[in-house]
């Protein structure tokens, strides 16, 4: 019964691809861009305490929060459908060892601008957070990982010496084959869907490839996974850390997707002292 309704698009979007496959790959795509969570319902304490300011990305407003810290200052990106508060206990340890804390909300998440959501226009919202704030250590859980290895990419940003990865994925094939599935879609419609991402962001599926991004990034890194992710695969950590050069890879069991928990916490700490 869960999958009954996905597939049931899935297989109405098949039909409109027989008969328009441009129009039936466009609302695919934005139905996979488009978040039905993440945007605040109540306010958070957390992000109360915070010194909260609006920055922007091409007329779309970026939310920011930051702590202030006396030490380095370190940029946390967070996940699909989700925003800024889930950092609350990572914040609360960073500031008691003193250093200065940065959080954003994603594009269509939290309180921050558009209707839809994509990496490449994640990065560019982490692009413009870097100019203002300036962190030399970058945290990405989930696609906020993939976000920051995009950007790193693309930016030249020079002022990263380290970069942490949590529960991240390799790369666009996996997450789109995941959706694809999960919808039902044939192969004309995943074809369609294809193309559309190339006529959109000028490169096929492929290209946008954390694992191979990161490998031209010198900088130190750490990548955390949990071996059961149900979400994405621990496959996809071997991969970037196979890639990036500098990084090592910890290990959980049961911690899941979401990778909450003093031990994560702890790991990160360690890892910004060495």
């Amino acid at each position: 019964m869960q999958n009954f309704l996905p597939r049931f698009i899935g297989s109405i979007l098949n039909v409109i691809g027989y008969l328009n496959l441009k129009i039936a790959s466009k609302w695919a795509l934005d139905l996979f861009s488009r978040p039905l969570k993440g945007r605040y319902k109540t306010n958070l304490p957390i992000l109360a305490s915070a010194e909260q300011s609006v920055l922007y990305f091409e007329q779309l407003p970026i939310s920011t929060y930051m702590w202030p810290g006396k030490k380095e200052t370190v940029l946390l990106a967070h996940g699909w459908e989700s925003n800024s508060g889930r950092w609350k206990n990572v914040v609360h340890t960073l500031q008691k060892s003193g250093y200065a804390v940065v959080a954003l909300d994603a594009p269509a998440h939290g309180a921050s601008g558009s209707t839809s959501f994509n990496a490449v226009l994640y990065s560019k919202f982490i692009e413009v957070v870097c100019k203002k704030f300036k962190p030399s250590v970058l945290i990405g859980h989930s696609v906020g990982g993939m976000a920051i290895s995009f950007f790193m990419k693309n930016s030249g940003y020079q002022l990263a010496s380290k970069l942490i990865f949590l529960g991240a994925p390799a790369g666009f094939p996996g997450i789109f084959k995941n959706y694809t599935d999960l919808m039902g879609f044939n192969t004309r419609v995943r074809r369609g869907i294809e193309e559309r991402v190339v006529d959109k962001f000028g490169q096929p599926s492929a290209y946008f490839n954390t694992a191979q991004f990161m490998s031209k990034i010198d900088c130190k890194g750490l990548i955390i996974h949990d071996q059961k992710d149900p979400v994405i695969p621990y496959s996809d950590a071997i991969e970037i850390q196979t890639a990036f050069r500098n990084s090592s890879l910890i290990t959980t069991n049961g911690l899941g997707h979401g990778l909450k928990g003093k031990l994560v916490i702890n790991h990160i700490l360690h890892f910004l002292k060495d």
